[in-house]
């Protein structure tokens, strides 16, 4: 059950004392004092957890303070969509917006190699007029051989070269609480010309004690990948640690599932999920074309599989796209066979513009037929 407080009311005002004495009454239920920040308005709540049926709503939404009580059914108190009439979808972060209406794409390495190759995707992207992009400096890999990234040692320059070129946000993929701290302490070296978004890979999506790391720091938002081998609820929960921690600004990243029945792609494409998680959730949904398919395979017509899949997304209503490209991917660290030339990505940008454009008009539609179904 969650307890929605009125804009007016405090923590150390009567009114909540005499809320938080009614609960009291029922000893099986203990209770966590949730605060928000809004676009328009501060909003505490009051969640209470346990044996809470024996609570009569009528008579909490009678007292005064209250505004609005629910009895959450489902498992998603931070991330679920029961205050959405009083709290927008959705947050702000370095001048862009996300939320389940908004689209971006999110383009670049998938491990930061070299300056010369950053800059060229930079360049690129300020062209292409995005200004977002992804740039692994830390990378889990299933060989103890393989390129880990860059790590610390990169940050700085990066940092500074993505403000050079108007980059404003940066998905960086991070493994331990140590690297939020290494990220904000180079952040601040270079400046602050842009910002972060903390990624959580698939590698690390129940590990638990991360996600409550970066839920229990404000500073970064969250984008979330679904675990290669979860279930969507289970993914879904794992977003929970976060928000239950305090930060609800989370996007959730469907990135294919792995399945031998998805060969000859690496993995399993999920992308008809992406209504499914706009329903459960308040979350903004990302789609992973690029670790999804794992290759740039292209079908009779010229088509990449990558944009195909891509273009699945995105008439389902994706908010964003986390595609990986390179200027040499022959010569990239890390996954090179998947990543885009930036000529391929100019084409990409503009097959999804136009895939976008088709989402639109499929929403307007079906506004344009319900309100003659109202006229009638």
């Amino acid at each position: 059950m969650i307890v929605i407080l009125e804009p007016n009311i405090q923590k150390d005002s009567k009114e909540f004392k005499k809320i938080e004495d009614f609960i009291s009454n029922f000893p099986k239920v203990n209770i966590k004092i949730i605060e928000i920040e809004g676009e328009t308005r501060s909003v505490c709540e009051i969640h209470l957890i346990g044996s809470t049926h024996n609570i009569p709503q009528d008579v909490l939404e009678s007292m005064r303070g209250v505004e609005k009580v629910v009895r959450v059914s489902t498992k998603y108190r931070q991330i679920g969509r029961h205050d959405i009439d009083i709290v927008p979808v959705g947050f702000d972060y370095q001048g862009l917006h996300f939320d389940q209406d908004s689209f971006h794409i999110i383009a670049g390495l998938c491990a930061v190699d070299t300056p010369e190759y950053v800059e060229a995707i930079f360049s690129c992207l300020k062209g292409l007029g995005i200004e977002t992009a992804r740039m692994g400096a830390y990378k889990p890999r299933t060989s103890p051989y393989d390129f880990q990234g860059h790590g610390r040692d990169c940050l700085c320059w990066l940092f500074e070269l993505a403000g050079k070129y108007g980059i404003r946000l940066i998905a960086m993929e991070v493994l331990k609480e140590s690297h939020i701290e290494e990220i904000y302490e180079e952040l601040e070296r270079a400046g602050r010309p842009t910002g972060v978004m903390l990624q959580i890979g698939t590698r690390n999506a129940q590990n638990f004690e991360l996600l409550k790391a970066v839920g229990s720091q404000k500073e970064f938002p969250v984008l979330y990948k679904r675990g290669m081998g979860l279930t969507l609820e289970e993914s879904l929960n794992a977003c929970e640690y976060v928000a239950s921690e305090g930060n609800r600004n989370i996007i959730f990243c469907l990135r294919g599932v792995k399945s031998h029945l998805g060969a000859p792609h690496r993995n399993m494409v999920d992308f008809a999920h992406v209504p499914v998680v706009k329903r459960l959730t308040r979350l903004p949904v990302c789609i992973d074309p690029s670790h999804s398919i794992g290759g740039k395979d292209t079908s009779p017509e010229g088509l990449f599989d990558i944009s195909t899949a891509s273009s699945q997304g995105v008439i389902a209503g994706a908010n964003v796209i986390l595609v990986e490209c390179h200027p040499d991917p022959e010569g990239a660290l890390c996954d090179g066979p998947q990543a885009l030339t930036l000529e391929e990505l100019e084409q990409f940008v503009e097959d999804m513009n136009i895939v976008r454009e088709a989402f639109l008009k499929r929403k307007d539609a079906l506004s344009r037929f319900k309100m003659k179904g109202l006229a009638e």
